[in-house]
């Protein structure tokens, strides 16, 4: 596919515009404050879920760049640039990491192309994580990526957008397969107790909100989501509430129902 220059829709709200304003970034527009504000009044802590979600990728990172040693990363639905990105994490362990950014939304494509001239090991790809075969036949992982060693491959807050036709769990399985043993992935994705709880009101409120403004995005349940890691080796401790995995220190105040609608995890090809 080739890397086009599409304009850029200021009139419809774009999901990764959507959640650099939840983030607190400044690359969105009234269209996208505004799914923002709607879902504040649903819930307030809005922009401490969306930094919730921002310091769990970082520890990911770190992990796999750290403990588990993987020098080259694929992550898809990147979203824009915010303070802290993968590539930042990752090569400040070891500066050499490749990290290949893939997304098809054109404010992340135009900002992604910014990234190329940080270091020479950054690269952004226009593609649809939908599609596989398109991502992993994509000239940038073609030529940066060696799919015969480790890769840490990343699904922070993309899974959800994906409908229930377009089966995540197959597009998860074509990623796998492509992988060599020892790669790791990585998965955040909003969740839905199903318990009848003020968090499970929550999730089907959100839902039909974002749906509404956005097109689509799906609070699915635990079973659902563990489903995408398909028989990946889960790393301690599992699929939990983001702010339990691996957290940098003490919890000091309560999350709020936001923050526990949000399940993530990391598991290890053998």
């Amino acid at each position: 596919m080739a890397d086009a220059h599409p304009q850029i829709d200021t009139t419809k709200p774009s999901i990764a515009r959507v959640y650099d304003a939840f983030v607190g970034g400044k690359d969105n527009f009234e269209v996208d404050r505004e799914v923002l504000r709607q879902i504040q009044q649903l819930a307030p802590e809005a922009i401490q879920v969306g930094r919730q979600c921002r310091a769990w990728l970082i520890r990911v990172v770190r992990f796999m760049a750290g403990n588990a040693g993987v020098d080259q990363f694929l992550d898809l639905g990147s979203g824009l640039p915010t303070a802290e990105n993968t590539h930042q994490a990752a090569q400040r362990i070891n500066h050499e990491t490749t990290v290949i950014y893939v997304d098809n939304d054109p404010s992340v494509a135009a900002h992604g192309r910014a990234l190329l001239e940080e270091n020479e090991f950054t690269h952004f790809a226009v593609a649809d994580l939908r599609d596989p075969e398109e991502v992993l036949n994509h000239e940038s992982v073609r030529k940066y990526l060696d799919l015969e060693r480790p890769v840490g491959l990343i699904h922070s807050n993309t899974l959800h957008h994906v409908t229930k036709d377009e089966n995540p769990a197959a597009i998860m399985r074509t990623y796998l397969d492509a992988l060599a043993s020892g790669s790791y992935l990585a998965i955040s994705h909003l969740h839905n107790p199903g318990d009848g709880s003020s968090r499970a009101q929550l999730a089907e409120e959100s839902q039909v909100k974002f749906n509404s403004m956005m097109g689509s995005c799906y609070y699915r349940s635990r079973e659902g989501i563990q489903e995408l890691f398909a028989d990946l080796e889960m790393i301690e401790p599992g699929l939990v509430n983001l702010f339990d995995w691996w957290p940098d220190g003490p919890r000091l105040t309560e999350p709020s129902d936001g923050e526990y609608n949000l399940l993530g995890g990391v598991g290890r090809k053998r």
